[in-house]
């Protein structure tokens, strides 16, 4: 009796694990994001909102359902969409040929381009060629920590790899890192939220652009249903130029 009690238990216990992570409702539409990366995704109060946060609304709203936000570390994020515990993820995730092995991505959505900030009392990187012997910091599993780990591209000393942003510009405003490797609209915010911090720019004022990146939606490896459903709506929104009109919206709102 013992033996079938337990075994009654263990098939329980297979069937609510089973059930763990993403939620089967199919009323609800999960998007895997890391709000520590606006104008994308940041926090306004107590919700996460940004551009890629009104595209994955226009996703839900288009497929009739409720849009569920799980804010999470960077990667993990990534892990979850591998996994099948979020339905997608939208972040800035860049594409890359790595990541294409693992994940499936929807069209491109966004063109940025990478730039760098220091201390703007003790600079000591001065130009996008001045990166080789320094300790430069990026978010963790970020394409900029795949750039500046290839060392076709650079030779750092030294790769500070953080989960926010926020704790990069902890460090460098102490001196810890030398540098921060990141897209430019997040970093405007950061250094407009830090008057110690600056972007690097060139002679005629303009950012010094270290690499120019594009940003999509990744899904799980094989969801071609999901796939083609966002790729609809993204190409809708770039068409009636709502992606700009997010973009302004949240350039001039974020961080305040």
């Amino acid at each position: 009796m013992k033996k079938i009690v337990c075994l009654l238990l263990a098939a329980v216990t297979a069937v609510s694990l089973a059930g763990c992570g993403k939620s089967s409702d199919d009323k609800k539409l999960i998007v895997g994001t890391e709000a520590g990366f606006a104008p994308y995704e940041y926090m306004e109060g107590d919700k996460v909102v940004g551009i890629d946060m009104d595209i994955a609304q226009a996703i839900a709203d288009d497929m009739g359902k409720e849009l569920v936000i799980k804010n999470m570390e960077f990667e993990g994020a990534l892990l979850a969409a591998q996994k099948g515990k979020v339905d997608f993820v939208a972040a800035g995730v860049s594409i890359n040929e790595d990541r294409k092995k693992k994940m499936d991505f929807s069209h491109e959505y966004v063109s940025s381009t990478d730039v760098i900030v220091v201390n703007k009392n003790t600079p000591n990187v001065t130009s996008t060629e001045d990166l080789n012997d320094k300790i430069v910091g990026v978010q963790q599993g970020n394409i900029a920590d795949f750039y500046v780990s290839n060392p076709e591209n650079v030779t750092p000393k030294d790769i500070k790899r953080y989960s926010k942003f926020v704790q990069a510009a902890e460090d460098l405003k102490n001196n810890k890192i030398d540098c921060i490797v990141m897209d430019q609209y997040p970093a405007q915010e950061l250094v407009t939220a830090n008057n110690s911090l600056a972007i690097i720019k060139k002679s005629d004022g303009t950012n010094d652009v270290l690499f120019e990146d594009k940003y999509a939606i990744a899904v799980k490896k094989g969801n071609k249903k999901l796939l083609d459903e966002i790729n609809k709506v993204i190409d809708k929104l770039i068409a009636d130029g709502k992606i700009e009109e997010f973009t302004a919206n949240h350039t001039k709102t974020s961080g305040k």
